[in-house]
């Protein structure tokens, strides 16, 4: 059995409160939380912690908070030698104090409130400083049903980048085609199939080979004509620089 304490309680603490709470082989010793009424509907009030002193003893702590505040956090810990990991994607482990033996465990998905998440189709990308601390690691995330990864701090920086790019930046395309919809009466859920459908293809092949559209073809009078329709500047750059990103890509495939 893994005892386990999760420091924080935004979306990425409650939702591995929960998949804890479900675990057979972990016990969720405690949460920390300076406003016990954000996590008082997923765990009792007596495995609360308000204040750092109150901190039981737990085989590995997880500060589940902001990126800009996991160092203070870490360095607020009243013990010393105990296992220490963070779940921030941005963050090196070199950012922990270095009293407590360190690590991350990084659910690399994108976490709403109160939208349930299967945590067996999440990876965890795993690093630490010793090798018990990392087999740990192993044994929470399998403990969730989770595929897990050893990452490096530098490639999870590498990482982080290219979910920017893949889930972020993708969903503000996603407002764009939104608001051209509703600028010409038209409904979002027009797009809706396609927007699955891409998805759904690149879990097949590589994105490279499922682009398609006017860039890809280098058709000029489509690419023009919607230039032409566009009256947001800001989206008539977008159009152009993701234009020229995709030409670009076919010609090295060519």
């Amino acid at each position: 059995m893994i005892k386990a304490t999760v420091i924080g309680s935004g979306n990425v603490a409650q939702h591995l409160i929960q998949a804890f709470l479900k675990s057979d082989t972990i016990e969720l010793q405690q949460v920390f939380s300076r406003q016990k009424e954000s996590v008082l509907h997923l765990v009792d009030d007596s495995k609360i912690a308000t204040n750092w002193q109150q901190l039981l003893e737990s085989d590995i702590y997880i500060i589940a908070v902001s990126d800009s505040a996991i160092a203070e956090v870490s360095s607020n810990l009243p013990f010393k030698n105990r296992f220490v990991v963070h779940t921030s994607g941005g963050v090196p482990l070199e950012e922990l104090d270095s009293k407590n033996r360190r690590g991350v465990f990084y659910p690399l998905q994108t976490f709403t409130k109160d939208k349930e998440v299967d945590f067996s189709k999440i990876p965890i990308c795993l690093e630490s400083e010793v090798d018990d601390d990392y087999t740990t690691l192993e044994d929470l995330a399998e403990a969730i049903g989770a595929k897990h990864y050893l990452i490096s701090s530098n490639q999870r920086k590498s990482l982080h980048v290219a979910a920017v790019f893949v889930n972020n930046f993708t969903n503000h395309l996603y407002q764009i085609g939104k608001e051209i919809c509703a600028e010409h009466q038209l409904p979002f859920e027009i797009l809706k199939p396609l927007i699955a459908e891409t998805a759904e293809k690149v879990q097949h092949l590589s994105p490279l080979e499922a682009q398609t559209g006017p860039a890809k073809r280098n058709d000029q009078n489509t690419i023009q004509a919607h230039l032409a329709l566009l009256t947001n500047n800001m989206q008539k750059e977008i159009y152009k620089i993701l234009t020229q990103s995709i030409q670009q890509s076919n010609v090295k495939k060519l």
